[in-house]
């Protein structure tokens, strides 16, 4: 009687306004109960409104796809009605309600809606609705998209409208919708508490499908901005209409799918409603894609999804959820489902027309979603109480009140319930956080199981996480990684790219260091210590020289060692053999002099090896440059006595005044050491530390100043050496046994090459320019010691005694050329040559000039003599000589 009455007062003010008749499918206002003070409910018992496309007129929308959340969720609202009807909490006082369907379509509700404020309307044909309506307060909708459109209506009037689902943020908004209230938290909290799980399981790089409606435009602004708080970025943004019926929908859901699969997001949000994913995971399935699925509230605990086929196959789930509780005896109404005697209710009609089984809704629903709807009619009892002025008996306030009053009587409810405090904030919102939920995998059934693995609490903004998660990849039981880069391990900092959560993985530059992963920046090394390229750490550098105990050390310390054993061994040979002609011949003292010259080399390679310093620097180059110069001044001594005793007669006598060697040996020694003092004075060597920003190493090494003095010191030594090559070379042609020359040139050949080879490595700067150093030294002072030492050393210790005596050298002498004599009769001084083969230098007193050959009688004597194979003769100047030398 009830559902006809105002089935004809809405068809009668459709038909005075648009001249269309109307019947109950326009409306699908379907369950009423009469009651003194009466709620309206905008259910979505069907999903979807058929006609959009074709719809012409105002008067038939064809809704289908039976909606079973939505259809439990107005069960429980009613079951609380008749709850509360049944019990003392309103005495005397009897709620009704009025339920009308919205098929999931804002302008399918806004038409309920006002059908619902037109139910008190007693004049036919008005179309004015009543400013005081029997309908005092509207339970719903599902959906955001609808209640934002009713809610915009419902302000008009001011009648309260409580939502158990609608979470989008806008309708926070007291200015537009200043009558809407819900018993759950805004999105704004939500779209925080996705943002920090995505965080705390650092997905940094995820995907997100939304829905064109309100809800998902707001869900998605807000989820963005709180990424970027938590540094997190999103990989796509695809877009889905909200609309199931939409003509090109299915396309739509394959491209979106298409993306999912082509990006690296390991991670993807779906803010959608319960049909659409549906929809879409029905192609995630086919096409075999596997991803970690975050959930919105408006399916994170949706049987309808978790219990579709091939399911378990798809990834990881997670989605938060409104705190739930308790409703208790409503599993068992919902198990003895019947129309309440005295109602209406072609919902229930029509489902119970399909013959399921008692426990079916207990099944795919979960109740326990439901609390939000309970705690929406317990909040219009509360205030009603208050309205009302109920008391233990009874409620004597006036019932026929606007709905503004009980509008205002919301705002201010509090009240407790399974020890929690329920009211509404200043922005008509519940405050009661969230459960995450977690989709477990049930394999033995191929479906999927809810389990509340933490939450997230409003007032702190954080997330708690409660208990282990089973992953889908069990086998390693890690969470899966959804990155747009990979983590810059140590050693490395992050270069960020156009994105902040892209970046590219850059080496720590030399000086700088990281020791942390994923860390923005190097840190700086402190307290004068360093780091190459890529290092994690910061260490001091080693100081580098030549250490004892190094490789390069032992080898110059060999070599300098053997170098003093050859020259101690030529020392004992020359001082068992002193008397010999062989001796004699090599030099006399010259022989000493030649080897303290090479000690004193030998002891600078030495002064190379340890730390250097200033002393250490100065000490091994001016030993070097004095034992050296003291040597070659010695061979040009011997050089120049070769050149001088082999010269014709007629240009000895010009030339043989200048043959002074200890002049020459002082003088040329002297001049170098000038050299070295005007160097040490004025450009005197110094130690330098040479570092750079690609080693770790602090070369400690000698320089020698400008390298001037250096380079006259060495100029020096080289123009004795040339001279001496030269007075070599010139003199070469001589006697076997006299002939000196080629180890003279030689051994100046040797030096000459390796201190032109030294000296661009040096110019340079080569980094071992000190080891070709050493190595030079020591490769001519070996030079001089083969060149002028061996041949001595193998002639005094090997040659028969007959080879070496006076009288051999006076044979070969003689052999060579008749002037001969009188290179041997020369008087000469110290040095002479006579001398040197065991004649005296007063020998010469007895010389004659008898021809212009200048051969002097005794010699001549002593070579005809010879000749003759005379030994007495021989034996006759022997004495005669040794008589003269007395």
């Amino acid at each position: 009687m009830f559902l006809w009455m105002y089935t004809v007062i809405l068809c009668t003010v459709f038909s005075v306004s648009f001249g269309h008749a109307c019947d109950y499918e326009v409306y699908k206002c379907g369950a009423w109960a009469s009651g003194d003070i009466h709620i309206g409910m905008l259910s979505s018992y069907f999903s979807k409104v058929e006609n959009l496309y074709s719809r012409g007129a105002p008067d038939i929308y064809n809704c289908s796809e039976f909606n079973h959340v939505s259809f439990v969720r107005m069960l429980a609202v009613i079951y609380t009605i008749e709850t509360i009807n049944n019990s003392s909490f309103l005495p005397g006082v009897r709620l009704g309600y009025h339920i009308c369907d919205t098929c999931c379509h804002a302008s399918k509700a806004i038409q309920s809606a006002e059908h619902l404020l037109a139910l008190n309307n007693t004049e036919q044909g008005q179309c004015e609705l009543n400013p005081n309506p029997a309908v005092k307060a509207i339970i719903g909708a599902q959906y955001s998209e609808v209640s934002i459109s009713v809610a915009r209506f419902l302000s008009l009037y001011m009648v309260p409208q409580i939502s158990a689902s609608s979470s989008a943020e806008a309708l926070s908004d007291r200015l537009r919708y200043p009558s809407f209230l819900r018993t759950i938290p805004s999105d704004i909290h939500q779209t925080k508490a996705l943002a920090k799980l995505m965080s705390y399981f650092q997905w940094d790089w995820v995907g997100v499908v939304h829905g064109d409606d309100d809800y998902g435009k707001n869900a998605l602004q807000g989820f963005l901005d709180n990424a970027e708080n938590e540094n997190v970025c999103t990989a796509f943004i695809e877009t889905l209409p909200h609309y199931l019926d939409f003509k090109d929908i299915d396309n739509m859901i394959q491209n979106v799918v298409q993306t999912i699969q082509n990006s690296t997001a390991n991670v993807v949000l779906v803010i959608l409603r319960e049909e659409l994913v549906h929809k879409l995971f029905t192609e995630v399935i086919k096409q075999n894609i596997t991803r970690t699925w975050i959930a919105s509230d408006a399916w994170s605990v949706s049987y309808n999804i978790s219990h579709m086929k091939g399911i378990n196959n798809i990834g990881d789930i997670f989605g938060f959820n409104f705190i739930t509780g308790p409703n208790p005896g409503f599993k068992e109404y919902l198990q003895n489902l019947a129309i309440t005697p005295g109602t209406e209710n072609k919902f229930i009609e029509e489902y119970l027309k399909l013959g399921n089984d008692k426990d079916y809704l207990t099944k795919v629903v979960d109740i326990s979603q439901t609390y939000a709807d309970r705690l929406a009619v317990l909040s219009i009892a509360h205030s009603l109480k208050s309205i009302l002025k109920c008391n233990q008996t009874a409620c004597p306030g006036d019932k026929d009140f606007p709905p503004y009053k009980l509008l205002k009587e919301l705002k201010r409810v509090n009240f407790s319930l399974d020890n929690q405090t329920f009211y509404f904030n200043t922005s008509g919102n519940f405050v009661n956080g969230y459960h995450l939920m977690n989709w477990a995998q049930n394999k033995s059934s191929g479906q999927r199981e809810f389990v509340v693995v933490g939450g997230y609490k409003l007032e702190q903004e954080q997330i708690n996480i409660d208990k282990n998660i089973q992953w889908y990849n069990s086998n390693s039981n890690k969470e899966p990684i959804s990155i747009c880069s990979d983590a810059c391990p140590p050693g490395k900092a992050k270069k960020l790219l156009k994105k902040s959560c892209c970046h590219e993985c850059i080496e720590c530059l030399e000086g700088t260091y990281s020791n942390g992963t994923n860390l923005p920046n190097c840190l700086p090394c402190q307290n004068g210590t360093w780091s190459l390229k890529g290092w994690t750490h910061c260490a001091e550098k080693k100081e580098v020289y030549w250490n004892w105990d190094g490789p390069r050390a032992i080898i110059f310390l060999v070599f300098g060692m053997a170098g003093f054993l050859l020259l101690f061994m030529n020392l004992i040979i020359y001082l068992v053999f002193r008397e010999s002609p062989v001796i004699k011949q090599a030099g006399g003292y010259i022989y000493l002099l030649i080897m303290v010259g090479l000690a004193l080399s030998y002891t600078s390679v030495i002064i190379f090896i340890g730390k250097p310093n200033v002393h250490k620097c100065r000490a091994r180059q001016v030993l070097y440059g004095l034992g050296f110069t003291l040597t070659v001044s010695c061979i040009l001594v011997k050089a120049l006595r070769t050149f001088v005793a082999f010269l014709p007669r007629y240009r000895q006598h010009n030339v043989k005044k200048f043959y002074k060697p200890p002049v020459i040996i002082g003088s040329g020694t002297f001049i170098q050491v000038l050299i070295c003092i005007f160097w040490l004075v004025f450009d005197s060597p110094s130690v330098e530390n040479l570092t750079s920003n690609d080693s770790m190493e602090i070369t400690v090494q000698c320089i020698e100043g400008s390298g001037m003095g250096f380079g006259f010191m060495l100029c020096y030594i080289a123009l004795l050496a040339l001279i001496c090559f030269i007075l070599a070379f010139k003199g070469r042609k001589v006697p076997q046994r006299f002939n000196e020359t080629g180890h003279i040139i030689l051994s100046m050949l040797i030096y000459l090459f390796v201190w032109v080879c030294f000296t661009p490595i040096y110019v340079a700067k080569f980094g071992e320019r000190y080891s070709v150093q050493a190595a030079a030294i020591l490769v001519s002072s070996y030079g001089i010691i083969f060149c002028h030492f061996a041949p001595k050393c193998y002639m005094a210790l090997c040659k028969k005694k007959d080879e070496v005596t006076t009288e051999a050298y006076i044979a070969r002498a003689c052999n060579f050329r008749p002037s001969m004599a009188s290179i041997l009769t020369t008087s000469s001084g110290v040095g002479s040559l006579a001398s040197e083969i065991g004649l005296h230098p007063s020998a010469s007193q007895i010389s004659m000039n008898s021809n212009d050959t200048g051969i002097g009688c005794t010699i001549n004597t002593a070579c005809v003599l010879h000749a003759n194979k005379s030994s007495n003769s021989q034996q006759i100047i022997r004495k005669r000589f040794h008589r003269r030398s007395i």
